[in-house]
C-alpha cells in the first residue's frame, strides 16, 4: 500500500497557479527526488505534500498513522538547549521508558519479597526498550552528528551560539533519528561538505522510511534515488531510476515527442495543402469538411498539446478543449500551423558561451615546495606536492569546508602570498575567477552597471540582450546587486565571466544557488570549453564530467594529495584503498584472535594442570589420612569395648572411611595419569 497518494491535486495563490491536476503516489521505501528550474513550485508540492499547507484543489490519502518528517531549506532551531539536550528530544519516548525502568529497579531493589507483578512488568518494559534501541540510541546520536560534521566538542554548545548553517545540520540530525515514515527534505545537502554529503547518502540508502527530496546535487541524487519527478511549465512527469537514467529516458521521450510533432505537422500540413488546391474547384466540400476538421485539430494542439490528443477520439478531445465553431480560413489555418510550437524544450533557461582570445602555453600551472597559509599564522594550513597542471586539463580541488580551498585560489591569484614556496604561472595567461562569495559584485550597483564595469561599449539595448541571457529581463536589470538572490549573484557574476574571454578559468563553487538545468548548461559549456579550468566544488557530478586531475586536502595530514584522472576512478582508488585496508584489519583482527584464542587455551591448560597438582596433593594427604585412620580404627576393632553400640558406630566409621578411601583411590589413579 502506498504511504501517500493524491488525486488531482492543486495549489493556487489567487489568480496564480502554481501546480495543476497532479495524481501522485509514494511507495513504502521510495527514494524519490523533485527537479525542476527555480520557482517552478518544488517547495510548495513539498510543504504540501508533508501537511504543512493545504491543498486548494483535489484530495491527499495517507497510509493510518504515517509520521512525516520535513526539513525546510533553512531550518532553525530555536532553543536554550545545547546540540546534545536538543538531539536527546529525538527519544523523548525511549528515555521515558528508561526513566520508567530506573524507577522499577529501585523500587524492587528496596524491597526484600519480590512482586511478581513488578517482576513482569519489568521483564516487558525491558524488552520493548531494547527492541526500541533503548541500549543504543546515544551512540546512534554521536554516529549521526559524526557523520553531519560534529565534533564532540560541540555537544555541549548552546544552540544560540551555532551559526545558521550548523543549526540546520542540528535539525537534520534530529529529524533522522526521530525516524519518521516519511522523510521530505528541502535542499539537505545545503551546509554540508563532501564527506558529510557522502555519509547522508549512505545514512539515506540504508533508511527504512520513504524520502522525497528537492536538490541541486545531481550525483547526490543519482547515488541515493530510485524515482525522479520532473516538474516543468509543461507539466509534470514521472520517470523510474536514478539521475542519470532520467536523463537517458526524458531524451528519448524528447525525441519520441519530437518525431510525433514534426510528423503531425507534416500531416496538418499536407492536409492544408489539399484544401488549398481543391477549396474552389470539383471537390468543394470535401476541403471544406477537412478543413474543418483540421482547424479543430490546430485548436486543440495548441490548447493540449500533441501529447494529449494522441491516441484519443475527437469525442474525448471534445470534452478537454474550446474550438470555435466556424472553421479557420486558409490563411488562419496555414500561419497557425506553421506558428505550432514544438512540445520538447532542448534549451535550457540559462545561455552561457566562454570563449578564449588567445592560446596560452603548454604548462599553466607550476608550484615548488608550496605551503598554502597566511603570513602572520604560525602553521600553514596545508602543504602541496610540486604540482604541474597542463593547458585544457581540469584539475578539480576537493576537501571540507575550512580546508583552505579559497585560499589555494587566491594564492593563485596572486591575492595571498604562499605561507612559502612558490607559485609560478604559465606564458600568456588571460585568467578568470568566479569568487563563491562573489566578491567582485558592489552590493551598490545595479545588474547592469556591473555588467557596463566589463563591457562599457555595450549599449544599453546590447547590454539588455545580453542579460536576457542570464534570465535577467525587463526592469529587472535595473535591481541593485544588495538585492539579488543567492541565485540572481551567480548568474551575474557568471555573465561577467563570459565577457573576459579568459584561458585560465578559476571557479570556485559556479553550481552554488543554480537550478538543475543551469548546472546542466554550465557543465556542457565547460565541456566544451577551449581553456583550462581549476575547480573548486560540492557538486560531484561536475567533477566527475570535467576533472581530468583531482586534488584532495588532507586536514589530517594538511596536505594536497594529487590523483590523476577522473572523480570516478578516484572514488574506485579509495574504495579500493578502504577495502584493502578493512581486509588488513580483518586479516589482522582475525590473526590477533586466533592469538588471542591459543593464548587462552595454553592458559586454561595451564590452569587445569595446576589445579590437577594441587588436587593430586589434597588427595594424597587425604589417602595418607584415611590409611592413619583405618589402622587406628582396625586396632580399636580388634579389641573392641564392651558396649554393643560403640561397636556398631565404630563399624559405620571404618566402612564409610574405607569407601571414601576406595573412591579418592580411583581419582588418584585418574589424577596421575
Amino acid at each position: 500500500m502506498s504511504l501517500i497518494t493524491t488525486h488531482n491535486l492543486s495549489k493556487s495563490y489567487g489568480p496564480l497557479d502554481i501546480f495543476l491536476g497532479l495524481s501522485l503516489t509514494v511507495p513504502p521505501k521510495s527514494r524519490i527526488a523533485l527537479v525542476g528550474v527555480n520557482g517552478i513550485g518544488k517547495t510548495t508540492l513539498l510543504r504540501v505534500l508533508a501537511d504543512i499547507e493545504s491543498p486548494s484543489e483535489g484530495k491527499i490519502q495517507s497510509a493510518k498513522g504515517l509520521s512525516i518528517g520535513y526539513l525546510p531549506q533553512e531550518a532553525e532551531l530555536a532553543s536554550e538547549r545545547t546540540l546534545w539536550e536538543e538531539i536527546l528530544t529525538a527519544f523523548d519516548k525511549l528515555r521515558l521508558q528508561e526513566k520508567e525502568l530506573q524507577e522499577l529497579e529501585e523500587t524492587m531493589s528496596q524491597t526484600e519479597e519480590v512482586n511478581e507483578d513488578d517482576f513482569s512488568r519489568y521483564g516487558n518494559l525491558q524488552a520493548k526498550f531494547e527492541r526500541e534501541g533503548g541500549y543504543t540510541y546515544q551512540v546512534r546520536i554521536q554516529q549521526v552528528l559524526g557523520g553531519l560534521g560534529f565534533d564532540e566538542e560541540d555537544y555541549g554548545m548552546p544552540l544560540s551560539q551555532l551559526s545558521g548553517g550548523e543549526r540546520t545540520r542540528a535539525f537534520l540530525a534530529r529529524l533522522l533519528l526521530s525516524a519518521p515514515d516519511f522523510l521530505v527534505l528541502d535542499e539537505p545537502t545545503n551546509h554540508l561538505d563532501i564527506q558529510a554529503v557522502e555519509w547522508l547518502e549512505g545514512y539515506l540508502k540504508n533508511y527504512p522510511g520513504a524520502v522525497l527530496i528537492v536538490s541541486h546535487d545531481r550525483y547526490f541524487i543519482d547515488q541515493v534515488c530510485d524515482h525522479i519527478w520532473e516538474m516543468s511549465r509543461g507539466g509534470f512527469e514521472t520517470y523510474r531510476g536514478n539521475y542519470s537514467a532520467y536523463l537517458n529516458q526524458r531524451q528519448e521521450r524528447w525525441e519520441r515527442r519530437q518525431e510525433i510533432f514534426e510528423a503531425e505537422k507534416a500531416r496538418l500540413e499536407n492536409e492544408l495543402d489539399y484544401v488549398k488546391r481543391n477549396i474552389a474547384g470539383q471537390r468543394t466540400s470535401q476541403a471544406q469538411g477537412k478543413l474543418r476538421r483540421l482547424s479543430r485539430r490546430v485548436q486543440a494542439i495548441e490548447q493540449l498539446g500533441i501529447q494529449a490528443i494522441q491516441g484519443k477520439t475527437w469525442a474525448e478531445i471534445s470534452r478537454d478543449v474550446q474550438t470555435t465553431t466556424s472553421p479557420l480560413s486558409v490563411q488562419e489555418a496555414h500561419h497557425r500551423i506553421k506558428a505550432l510550437q514544438s512540445p520538447v524544450n532542448h534549451h535550457q533557461p540559462l545561455v552561457l558561451n566562454l570563449r578564449t582570445r588567445q592560446r596560452g602555453g603548454d604548462l599553466v600551472l607550476r608550484t615548488k615546495d608550496l605551503e598554502v597559509g597566511y603570513q602572520d599564522s604560525d602553521w600553514p594550513l596545508f602543504s602541496a606536492p610540486d604540482i604541474i597542471l597542463h593547458r585544457q586539463e581540469c584539475a578539480a580541488l576537493i576537501g571540507p569546508n575550512g580546508a583552505g580551498k579559497t585560499t589555494f585560489l587566491k594564492t593563485i591569484l596572486g591575492q595571498l602570498e604562499p605561507w612559502s614556496g612558490e607559485v609560478k604561472l604559465g606564458a600568456n595567461l588571460d585568467i578568470g575567477y568566479f569568487a563563491q562569495a562573489h566578491e567582485g559584485l558592489d552590493s551598490e550597483k545595479t545588474v547592469l552597471e556591473e555588467l557596463w564595469e566589463v563591457e562599457p561599449k555595450f549599449s544599453e539595448g546590447e547590454a539588455r540582450s545580453y542579460l536576457a541571457q542570464y534570465l535577467f529581463r525587463g526592469e529587472e536589470v535595473f535591481k541593485k546587486v544588495s538585492v539579488l538572490s543567492g541565485g540572481e549573484r551567480g548568474r551575474l557574476a557568471l555573465a561577467k565571466l563570459a565577457l573576459g574571454d579568459a584561458n585560465l578559468l578559476l571557479l570556485d563553487e559556479p553550481t552554488n544557488h543554480l537550478d538543475i538545468p543551469s548546472q546542466e548548461t554550465l557543465q556542457a559549456v565547460l565541456a566544451d570549453y577551449k581553456g583550462t579550468i581549476l575547480l573548486v566544488s560540492h557538486d560531484r557530478y561536475l567533477i566527475n564530467a570535467l576533472g581530468t586531475q583531482i586534488w584532495e586536502i588532507d586536514v589530517n595530514e594538511a596536505g594536497l594529495e594529487v590523483f590523476d584522472g577522473s572523480y570516478q576512478e578516484y572514488q574506485a582508488q579509495r574504495e579500493q584503498e578502504t577495502n584493502t585496508s578493512q581486509a588488513e584489519e580483518t586479516a589482522t583482527e582475525e590473526k590477533l584472535t586466533a592469538y588471542r584464542s591459543q593464548k587462552i587455551s595454553k592458559n586454561r591448560a595451564k590452569a587445569k594442570e595446576r589445579r590437577r597438582e594441587a588436587r593430586l596433593v589434597e588427595v594424597e594427604e587425604r589417602i595418607m589420612e584415611l590409611e592413619a585412620r583405618l589402622v587406628e580404627l582396625g586396632q580399636k576393632l580388634a579389641d573392641p569395648p564392651e558396649d554393643p553400640g560403640k561397636v556398631r558406630m565404630m563399624g559405620q566409621v571404618y566402612a564409610a572411611a574405607e569407601e571414601e578411601l576406595n573412591t579418592l583411590m580411583r581419582e588418584w589413579e585418574e589424577l596421575i595419569l
